[in-house]
């Protein structure tokens, strides 16, 4: 019953709240960065949703266009801007998938939609996090987030596949908004944003 009813009824309400409270921050961070980083304001791309039904996920974008003498971009490191590295550190960057929320493609609480690229080198219990619909915020971002292995991060999205309710949900939102204060656990041990997962082969 939560499952089917009432996560996505929460969901909508609190989306569209936070949407209508939150909109001032939203203009002002997209003004700031088309002064900023130019455009576009948005970053978009195309993740596994529920059943891994692709749909397109709005982030604010927080790269730079650096390249070297080659053509090629920079790492991500040498791509992030003071202003970027706040944005992502407050997860404001999320914002805008609360768009998603309300379109129903994503939960406020789920396991974080990863890139499409991944889903051919998912084992078979990996693929049960795409049982559920994917989250802006979820079990392994409060359990580490970036600073965690993939093997570990896989591990607390089952565990919340297999647990869901609306007190677990309730958990997670908190304590998110504890560590998006503390700005704990976005980036990998090296200091980089979240190397790409490669298989559970290597």
């Amino acid at each position: 019953m939560y499952i089917k009813a009432f996560k996505p009824l929460f969901d909508f309400i609190i989306s569209l709240l936070a949407l209508i409270v939150l909109s001032p921050v939203i203009l002002i961070i997209s003004l700031l960065i088309y002064l900023k980083l130019g455009k576009p304001i948005l970053f978009s791309q195309e993740r596994p949703g529920k059943n891994e039904k692709l749909f397109r996920l709005y982030k604010f974008r927080t790269m730079s266009d650096t390249r070297d003498s080659n053509g090629d971009l920079l790492p991500d490191v040498n791509r992030l801007t003071e202003f970027s590295s706040f944005i992502r550190k407050t997860s404001l960057d999320e914002l805008p998938q609360l768009f998603n929320v309300l379109k129903g493609d994503i939960s406020l609480v789920g396991p974080r939609p990863l890139l499409a690229e991944y889903l051919p080198l998912y084992d078979r219990d990996q693929k049960k996090r795409h049982l559920v619909k994917p989250g802006i915020t979820g079990w392994a971002q409060i359990n580490g987030r970036n600073s965690i292995t993939w093997n570990d991060k896989f591990e607390f999205d089952i565990y919340y596949v297999n647990n869901i309710s609306f007190f677990l949900d309730l958990k997670i939102v908190f304590k998110t908004l504890f560590r998006v204060i503390r700005g704990s656990g976005i980036n990998s041990p090296d200091g980089n944003t979240m190397p790409k997962f490669s298989g559970n082969n290597q």
